[in-house]
C-alpha cells in the first residue's frame, strides 16, 4: 500500500502538514501615554522654568532643546513602530510564500498523471495473477472431464467436506475406543493384570480389526467399482480376503479369551490349535458375543471407510484437485477485487482531504492578506496618533512657558508639528490575485474530482476484466 499512488501520497503528506503556524497577532500599535511622557520629560517644570527666564527668546526661529526632546521621543516611537511593521510584513510574506499554491498545483498535476496509471498497473498485475490461476482451474476441469470420459462416469464425485470428514473420523475413533473397552471387559477374565491387562490386549486386537477394515474399504475392495474387469477381480479378491481375515481374527480373539482363562502359559499355541481343529468350537456364550462384537465393529468401520471418499478409485482425488483450483481462483479473485476497492477508497479519501485542504489554504491566504492590509492601516493611524501626541506635548510645554514669561513667545510657538510619514513598501511576496487564485483552486479541485471518477471507472473495468477470464476459459468443457 505504501508504494501505491506515490505522487498522491507526497501531495497528501504535504497538505496534511500545516503550511505555516499562522496565528493572528495583536494588530495594534501601542498608543503613547501623554501624561506619562509629559511627566518623564518634565514639560510643565521646564516650561515654567524656561519661561521665567524668557527662554527661548522672542526672536528664536528654531525649536529649543525641550521641543527637540519631545520630537525626538516621537521619532523614536515612530521608528520603533515602523520596525514592528516591517517585521510583521516580512512574517506575512513568509507565510504567504509557505502556502505554496503553485507547488501544490504542480503536485496535483503530477498526481493526476500518475495515480490512474498506478491503479491500472495494479489491475494489470491482478489480471496476470488471475490468468495463471484460471489456467490451472481450466487444466483441472480438463482433467476431470477426461477422467469422466475414460471411465464412463456421468455423476458428480462424492467428496466429503471438512465437517463430514471430521464426523467420519470421529466415528472410527469412537468404534476403536468402544471395541477396546468391550473387549477389555471380556478378556479381563484370563488376564493376570485383570481389567487393565484385558484392555491392553483388547486395544491391540481393536487396532488390527478396525485397521484391516479401513485398509480394505479405502484401498482394496473399492476396486469393485472400477470399470476395468481386472480391477473388479482385484476388488472381489480383496473383499474375500477381508472377510476371511476379519472372521479369523475375531475367532482367534474369542478362542484366546477361553484359552487364557484356563491356561497360565501357552495360550497363543492353544488358540492356533483350536483354529486348526475346530474354529467354531467356542464353548462359552461370552466368546460368541466377543466374536460378534468384533465382526460388527469391523463391518461398521468398513462402511464408514467406504464412504470416506468416492467409491470409484481416483475420482475423489480428481474432484478435490478441481475444487482446490476453483477455490484458489475464486478466493484470489475476490481478494484482488477487495484490494482494489480498498485502494480506491483510500485514494478517494486522500483526494477529499486534499480538496478540503486547498479550501482551507485559500481561507488562510485571505486571512493573511486581510491582516496585512489592516496592519498597514493601523500603522497609518498610529502615525496620526504620534503627530497628535507630539502637538499635545508641545502645547503643554509652550503653555507652561507662556504663562511664566514676561516677554512675548517666539513666533514658532504658534506653529503645529507635522510628522513626516513613513510609507512602507508593499512587496506582495507569494500573493496571488484573489480571482485567479479562486479559479486555480477550483480547477485543481475539479481535476482531483475527475481523477476520483476515473479511478471509479477503472475499478469497474477491472472487475469486468477479472470476470472476462471465465469467458476465455469456459467451465462447460464437458459438453
Amino acid at each position: 500500500m505504501a508504494l501505491r499512488f506515490d505522487a498522491l501520497n507526497r501531495l497528501w503528506e504535504s497538505v496534511r502538514e500545516s503550511s505555516h503556524d499562522f496565528n493572528r497577532v495583536a494588530e495594534t500599535f501601542p498608543n503613547l501615554d501623554i501624561e506619562k511622557v509629559s511627566k518623564n520629560l518634565e514639560l510643565a517644570e521646564k516650561g515654567a522654568e524656561r519661561g521665567a527666564a524668557n527662554q527661548p527668546p522672542k526672536g528664536a526661529k528654531s525649536r529649543d532643546e525641550v521641543e527637540l526632546a519631545i520630537i525626538e521621543r516621537i521619532e523614536e516611537e515612530k521608528k520603533s513602530s515602523h520596525q514592528m511593521l516591517e517585521d510583521q510584513l516580512q512574517l506575512y510574506g513568509e507565510r504567504l510564500t509557505s502556502l505554496d499554491f503553485e507547488g501544490q498545483f504542480g503536485m496535483i498535476r503530477q498526481a493526476n498523471a500518475t495515480s490512474v496509471s498506478d491503479f491500472k498497473a495494479e489491475i494489470a498485475s491482478g489480471v496476470d495473477e488471475l490468468h495463471g490461476l484460471r489456467r490451472d482451474l481450466y487444466d483441472a476441469e480438463k482433467e476431470r472431464s477426461g477422467f469422466r470420459k475414460r471411465h464412463g462416469l456421468d455423476r458428480a464425485a462424492r467428496v466429503s467436506g471438512r465437517s463430514m470428514l471430521g464426523l467420519k473420523v470421529a466415528i472410527i475413533c469412537f468404534l476403536l475406543l468402544l471395541e477396546t473397552a468391550l473387549n477389555g471387559s471380556f478378556l479381563a477374565k484370563g488376564s493376570e493384570q485383570g481389567l487393565l491387562g484385558g484392555i491392553t490386549e483388547a486395544l491391540s486386537f481393536s487396532v488390527l480389526n478396525i485397521g484391516i477394515a479401513l485398509i480394505a474399504a479405502v484401498f482394496c475392495v473399492r476396486r469393485l467399482s472400477h470399470r476395468s474387469f481386472g480391477f473388479k477381480l482385484v476388488g472381489l479378491f480383496s473383499l474375500v480376503v477381508y472377510l476371511g481375515l476379519t472372521g479369523a481374527l475375531n475367532l482367534a480373539l474369542a478362542h484366546y479369551r477361553e484359552a487364557s482363562g484356563t491356561l497360565m502359559t501357552g495360550a497363543g499355541a492353544e488358540v492356533v490349535r483350536r483354529l486348526q481343529e475346530s474354529p467354531f468350537g467356542l464353548l462359552e456364550l461370552n466368546s460368541w458375543i466377543l466374536f460378534g462384537i468384533g465382526v460388527l465393529f469391523s463391518i461398521v468401520a468398513f462402511i464408514d471407510g467406504w464412504f470416506l471418499t468416492d467409491p470409484y478409485p481416483g475420482y475423489a482425488g480428481v474432484e478435490k484437485r478441481l475444487q482446490t483450483a476453483r477455490n484458489r481462483y475464486v478466493t484470489r479473485k475476490q481478494d484482488l477485487i477487495d484490494d482494489l476497492r480498498d485502494i480506491r477508497d483510500e485514494h478517494n479519501a486522500k483526494v477529499e482531504e486534499i480538496i478540503r485542504a486547498l479550501s482551507q489554504r485559500r481561507k488562510e491566504h485571505d486571512t493573511i492578506i486581510y491582516s496585512r492590509s489592516r496592519m498597514l492601516v493601523l500603522f497609518e493611524e498610529h502615525q496620526n496618533h504620534l503627530e497628535r501626541t507630539a502637538n499635545t506635548l508641545l502645547t503643554a510645554y509652550r503653555e507652561a512657558n507662556r504663562k511664566a514669561r514676561t516677554e512675548p513667545v517666539p513666533k514658532h510657538f504658534g506653529e503645529s508639528y507635522r510628522l513626516q510619514r513613513i510609507k512602507p513598501a508593499q512587496v506582495p511576496v507569494g500573493e496571488l490575485n484573489d480571482r485567479d487564485l479562486a479559479a486555480d483552486i477550483r480547477a485543481a479541485q475539479e481535476e482531483l474530482t475527475s481523477q476520483v471518477q476515473r479511478i471509479g471507472a477503472d475499478f469497474a473495468d477491472a472487475v469486468e476484466q477479472y470476470h472476462k477470464l471465465d469467458k476465455l476459459f469456459p467451465e462447460n468443457i464437458d459438453g
